[in-house]
Parts: C-alpha cells; structure tokens; sequence
C-alpha cells in the first residue's frame, strides 16, 4: 500500500504556493468577481438544477470562487479544500462580500469527520479527483453527504486530456490509473506560466469507466453523462479559441472532447 500521506501532504505544500498566485492573478480576475460577475461557466449553469433555497457541498474548491457564486444564486454553500492558505482566503472573500458560504478545511477523503450535515447538491469541478488515487473512497464519501433524493454534478477535463506532454505533441501517460502516482515537477501555474513557483506534484489519471463505477458502486444512480468538445478555460500549452471563451488543443480541433458532465441522484 501507498503511503499516500506524503502525496497528499507535498500537494497541500504545492497548492498553498499556488494560492497567492492565483488570488492575485488575471486568470481568476478577483476584481471583475468581486464586482458581481459569476466564476461559473456555461457548462454547469447549463446543466445544473437551481440551486436557491437549497444546501450545496463544494468537494477541493480552492479558494471558493464557485462556491460563492453558488451562494450569490441563493445556495447555503459549504466549500472543503485540502489546502489552509486556499480555505483562509475563501473565508476572507466570502466574509468581505457577505455571502452565505463557508469553509472547511479537510482532504477530501476525510470529509465525514468534519462534516455531518447531508446535502441538497454535491458539487466538483475543473481538475479535482487527478490528485486522488481511489476514487472509492471519494465516492463513498459523496455517498454519504448527500439527502436521499439529492444530486452529485460534476464537470472535469476529459480523461483523454491527461494522457497528453505539457505541449500535447505525443500521447505521454496512461488512459488508466495504474496505481502509480504520476510524479511531476512544475514551474509556474496554469494561472501564471511565469510565477516563481517550483514544486512537484503527485497525481493520477482517471478513466471514465473507473470513475462512473466508482459512483455506481456507492450506490448512485446515473442520470445523464455528456462529453463536450471545448474547454472554458485556456490553462493548456497549444490551445486556440475556436469561438469566444471556448478553448480546443491547436491541431486537435474537433477532434478529442476537452470535457465531461455528469449528474448523479442518491
């Protein structure tokens, strides 16, 4: 057996010096959100039910743009992270915009000991469960948080992406989860190539198989699942702006999906 503790803990070091970083970056334009616009992209606004009135849990939010904004729509939002920089800035966001949102700092897989309310909607996004190696456990836990009758929606980059080189020029990495951490050394940070941060990080791929069943096996029921051919976010090396705020890999154009959705009830 791994021990994943260490992983966890140099990707809670990792994404700490990331915080800062972002906070302050145009990539995550804090100003333009601070003067009301929403971090939500058309995918998930799209594809979600309302959220007023009802209770959302945030699984690895950052620093808790998106649960505020779930809030600002009339949700009693709660955000979980790993990282204590990441949780501290969210706490400061939403206190200096008021908004109903709180925050709490745990890895993912411990959520149930921090936790004890059931919720209306559980909620992941954007480039989470790549830092988790058993995606049962993660299920299991989502299981839990949730109302009987209650939904998981979850929006990510496609599988397919992270099989990728940084520049997408050769297929690099298993489509699988051999088990193995997949061990990088990164400078910068996809919100600033340039910031002067040099970590390693210890991830996992997942397939669409393995993380389906790992919902299914927890007993959730599958209610739509969507592959989408751009990305709302140009954070990838070789990308192009096939139409406005909609992002391909340069030379793949149409050709692999740069996302998938799904919505679960329990």
């Amino acid at each position: 057996m791994e021990n994943y503790d260490l992983y966890f803990a140099a990707n809670k070091k990792l994404w700490n010096n990331k915080t800062a970083v972002h906070v302050a970056s145009d990539f995550y334009n804090l100003a333009q959100f601070k003067a009301g616009a929403t971090s939500l992209n058309p995918v998930e606004l799209a594809e979600m039910p309302d959220v007023k009135g009802k209770s959302l849990l945030h699984l690895q939010c950052h620093f808790g743009m998106d649960t505020i904004s779930f809030a600002r729509m009339g949700a009693t939002a709660t955000g979980l992270d790993l990282s204590d920089a990441a949780i501290a800035a969210a706490t400061e966001l939403a206190a200096s915009l008021e908004a109903n949102a709180s925050f709490v700092c745990a890895n993912v897989y411990d959520a149930n000991e921090h936790l004890s309310e059931k919720f209306d909607i559980v909620f992941t996004s954007y480039g989470t469960i790549g830092w988790l190696p058993d995606l049962n456990r993660w299920a299991a836990v989502i299981k839990e948080r949730l109302k009987p009758g209650s939904i998981f929606y979850m929006v990510d980059f496609h599988p397919v992406v992270w099989m990728f080189d940084d520049n997408f020029s050769f297929i690099k990495y298993s489509y699988f989860n051999t088990g193995e951490p997949i061990v990088e050394q990164l400078s910068g940070t996809y919100a600033d190539r340039q910031a002067d941060l040099h970590d390693t990080e210890y991830g996992w791929n997942h397939s669409l198989s393995e993380i389906i069943s790992a919902l299914l096996n927890a007993g959730l029921t599958l209610e739509f699942f969507h592959e989408h051919l751009t990305s709302p976010y140009n954070c990838f090396n070789n990308t192009v702006e096939v139409t406005p705020g909609a992002f391909q890999i340069k030379g793949m154009e149409g050709k692999i999906p740069m996302l998938y959705s799904m919505k679960f009830i329990n």
